[in-house]
């Protein structure tokens, strides 16, 4: 099931994932209707926020995606990317693991919002997988890009919050303009439960 994607201003967007304890039969029907959420948006990545569940648990596909290459690595031995797709993070943590470089961002929440961001062109993650399994890997370019942008999101950090102020400046009106259209439409929605 495709489910509605948050906008930026709603209050999930900024709170942190619980820890998952157990795949449950409830969570990998989360992760099923966020992998087709995540597709139906044409998106590479969707964390539980954006889909208005606070938990640590997010999903990446970035098949398809040929300008922006990524690189996988497991056990230190080079993987294929594809073959790994999609990936389910749950309880994902990260450690950096190459130096920052600038790359463009967008995000399902900012729609057509899109700037540069500093992050380390490599990550190595450790996370448990849809069936509950620990598993390692390491990972450049795109993939972790997006790992990283997902992370912040069960921590309550957004893209926007890791542009330099230059950055920041340049997208301020349209972030301010989204803002006021989730304001106004949690209010009214708000307004007809009462």
């Amino acid at each position: 099931m495709v489910l509605p994607v948050v906008r930026y201003g709603h209050p999930v967007l900024r709170q942190k994932g619980a820890r998952i304890s157990s795949v449950t039969p409830e969570i990998n029907g989360l992760i099923a209707d966020m992998l087709e959420t995540m597709k139906a948006a044409h998106g590479v990545g969707l964390a539980a926020q954006q889909v208005a569940h606070a938990l640590q648990l997010a999903v990446i596909d970035v098949r398809g995606v040929s300008d922006r290459p990524s690189q996988l690595w497991i056990d230190g031995h080079p993987a294929s990317v594809d073959a790994f797709m999609p990936l389910v993070l749950i309880n994902p943590q990260v450690t950096p693991a190459g130096k920052p470089v600038r790359g463009p961002e967008g995000c399902l929440s900012f729609p057509e919002i899109y700037g540069e961001v500093e992050r380390p062109a490599e990550v190595e993650v450790v996370a448990l997988n849809e069936r509950g399994d620990s598993f390692r890997f390491k990972t450049g370019g795109l993939l972790a890009r997006a790992v990283q942008h997902e992370v912040d999101h069960l921590n309550g950090i957004l893209f926007i919050d890791r542009m330099d102020s230059a950055t920041r400046a340049e997208v301020k009106p349209e972030v301010d303009d989204l803002l006021v259209a989730t304001k106004a439409a949690l209010a009214k929605a708000a307004a007809k439960t009462r």
